[in-house]
């Protein structure tokens, strides 16, 4: 069975490109994309994943999206797979052509649903007219295209609650995967990590203001803006005001990234009700403690006291947690080490398998054209 997996964008890698690279390698697949990054491709080790660019999209926010979703209805791969994956936003405007299929919903599109007020808020009364009128458009698009869907998976409970909400559809929970056999636990070293894109909905700047005033303690992020070739003005500003404890170095190889996985003294995140948040498993198979606010889906892989700490999202809550953790971090390596095995590639694989082949019975068996 040959098998192709549709995705937005590729450009940084992040928790979903992971996601897809990882399933490409498990089912022998190739990735169809819009915009394509071979740099960032090379850096995390996915050079030998077979890519298939249909072009690139605008820069400019909501033409970039409306245009990667006309790519995808146009697009016709009918013929040269027998199955196909979806992921992303928009990669499943692509379903009407190619079933039969599974969409992997890493989230409903935030933008139109739970962050939609927050953000239209970025606007003035009158600049907020084009965006909503952008977003009813899109979001009724969106939502008929997804009548093409034979099946939705998604990464978490969190998120499958959100698919029931707002897209009144079942959906699997299949876990994202993580290569545990790559982390390794070298020391408990004297810096913190975060790894995460850039967007105000990372609220990294809680993690700066808390690093700020602790001046003791030595904050390294990882992670940069992707949705341009400029830094974002949220990039910008976190830029421009960064304490002297605090280093923000960007996108860099997988093999650096695991070393600093290995070295930190453990890991902090701060996302806005996250999916899921993969960055806590790697985290943790690197024997690291987790520092996480304590919503979205978090709350399915953090261990609140045994693997790390779940706080608040405020800045006095998040310097108690990482006081805490600081006294002995070293403690939690074993129960990280054996936490993150539950979210090991191997169990991923198998049961995309298991979902690809259930839908492939049921398609083949309907009157489904």
């Amino acid at each position: 069975m040959r098998i192709a997996i549709f995705h937005d964008f590729v450009g940084a890698i992040g928790g979903g490109e992971k996601l897809i690279f990882t399933l490409a390698r498990g089912l022998n697949a190739d990735v169809i994309t819009t915009d394509l990054d071979t740099e960032a491709v090379e850096k995390m080790g996915y050079e030998d994943i077979t890519i298939i660019s249909l072009g690139e999209t605008p820069k400019l926010p909501g033409l970039k999206q409306t245009v990667a979703l006309f790519k995808y209805s146009m697009c016709d791969f009918s013929k040269e797979y027998d199955f196909f994956i979806f992921s992303g936003n928009w990669a499943h405007f692509s379903a009407r052509k190619h079933k039969p299929n599974i969409f992997y919903c890493h989230t409903p599109a935030r933008i139109f649903y739970d962050l939609y007020d927050f953000f239209k808020q970025k606007y003035s009364v009158l600049s907020s007219l084009p965006f909503i009128f952008w977003a009813k458009i899109n979001r009724e698009l969106y939502e008929i295209s997804l009548s093409n869907v034979c099946m939705i998976a998604t990464n978490s409970l969190n998120t499958q609650r959100r698919i029931k909400k707002y897209l009144l559809r079942d959906s699997t929970v299949i876990y994202p995967p993580v290569d545990t056999s790559k982390f390794t636990f070298n020391e408990c070293g004297d810096f913190w990590l975060s790894v995460n894109r850039l967007y105000a909905e990372k609220r990294v700047e809680l993690q700066i203001e808390a690093f700020r005033r602790m001046p003791d303690e030595k904050l390294i992020i990882v992670g940069g803006y992707v949705n341009g070739y400029k830094a974002s003005e949220y990039e910008s500003k976190l830029m421009s005001n960064l304490p002297g404890n605090v280093s923000l170095i960007g996108s860099i190889s997988e093999e650096e990234l695991l070393d600093l996985y290995s070295r930190c003294k453990g890991h902090i995140t701060t996302a806005m009700n996250e999916d899921f948040g993969m960055t806590a498993i790697e985290a943790m198979a690197a024997g690291k403690p987790v520092v996480a606010v304590n919503e979205g889906g978090y709350l399915e892989s953090v261990v609140n006291g045994e693997t790390g700490v779940l706080t608040i999202p405020d800045v006095e809550n998040i310097i108690e947690a990482i006081r805490v953790i600081s006294e002995n971090p070293e403690k939690y390596k074993a129960s990280c080490i054996e936490r993150a095995k539950m979210f090991d590639k191997s169990i991923f694989i198998a049961k995309m398998l298991e979902a690809i082949n259930k839908v492939n019975n049921n398609y083949k068996g309907s009157d489904i054209k």
